[in-house]
């Protein structure tokens, strides 16, 4: 049996090509007559149980569009913004009349596509439940101390802010090194000698944490104090190094609002897990397939031995 899904899709391709057709016969897509259309004006609130059309008896409203435009909008990102909406209705209503021709064949009592309808109502209500549930009982208050929570974990990172001068032989970076010992000045002899792409702007690197550059480079940057630059050249694969170190500091940790919407995820993802868990727990779970049955047990004694503290390790506070 045809996967239902797959044959919404092509219905959804279909009617893409179908709306798209009439603009692709005009010249870049405007009207025969020359200039563009002016910007629409911006949409006014409708209510979603406005109809918009009707197939047969059955009447589609603003709210079937929206949910329409939810699971087939990928399909219409080329599709210009002005013509999605009546993709998405062409896409509907194709849905639609082959549904009634399903229906009326009784295609539904099919065990295959009952099984598939079945699918796609549990996990419409599985999302749902989790979006009523779960998503709004995450706060500003609690993603702000998970944040702080995680920042408090992480060790503090040493950062040098360092400047160089890379050339293409030792004899040449002796000599850079000899001018510097004489007073001249880090930042012109960049300017002046180096092949790399901060010659011009003095050489500056700007600031950089352990395993940014390459190792040798690396080491010989961390093991300057500030103000001070390498007697002997660094050799890497790009050339022959003189480093100079700047300042040094310890990294500063993202900002919130950088980082937030990552917070929510996480957090997120622990609460769909910690539903599920009290959702199974509430649940009469049987395995009746012996083979499925065994599987589940390994796997049950598997994540109770990970979660089990070590012996002589205080509980956890989760």
């Amino acid at each position: 049996m045809t996967n239902v899904l797959r044959s919404l899709r092509l219905a959804a391709s279909l009617s893409v090509a179908l709306v798209c057709l009439p603009a692709l016969a005009q010249d870049g897509g405007a009207p025969a007559g020359g200039s563009p259309p002016a910007a629409p004006a911006p949409a006014a609130p409708v209510d979603p149980e406005t109809v918009v059309a009707k197939v047969g008896d059955k009447a589609i409203t603003e709210r079937d569009l929206a949910v329409a435009a939810q699971d087939l909008g990928p399909q219409f990102a080329q599709v210009p913004p002005e013509q999605r909406r009546i993709a998405v209705l062409s896409a509907l209503i194709d849905i639609d009349v082959l549904a009634a021709k399903a229906e009326a064949e009784k295609l539904a009592e099919d065990k295959d596509v009952a099984a598939e309808i079945a699918f796609a109502r549990a996990q419409a209500l599985h999302s749902a439940y989790f979006a009523k549930t779960g998503v709004p009982s995450v706060t500003d208050e609690e993603l702000k101390s998970r944040y702080d929570a995680e920042i408090a974990k992480m060790p503090p990172v040493d950062e040098v802010k360092a400047s160089h001068i890379l050339v293409k032989t030792k004899e040449e970076a002796d000599a850079v090194i000899k001018k510097l010992d004489a007073g001249e000045d880090f930042n012109k002899l960049a300017a002046e000698n180096s092949s790399g792409p901060s010659g011009p702007e003095g050489g500056d690197l700007g600031y950089f944490g352990p395993g940014q550059m390459v190792p040798a480079f690396e080491t010989a940057a961390f093991a300057l104090e500030p103000g001070t630059y390498t007697k002997q050249p660094v050799e890497t694969q790009f050339g022959w190094h003189v480093i100079k170190v700047d300042d040094k500091r310890k990294q500063a940790p993202p900002a919130f609002d950088e980082v937030k919407e990552q917070v929510r995820q996480v957090v997120l993802r622990e609460k769909y897990v910690d539903l599920v868990q009290k959702a199974r727990a509430d649940a009469k779970i049987e395995y009746v397939d012996p083979a499925i049955a065994n599987q589940m047990k390994a796997i049950e004694e598997m994540n109770a031995a990970r979660d089990k503290p070590a012996e002589g390790a205080a509980p956890s506070a989760n």
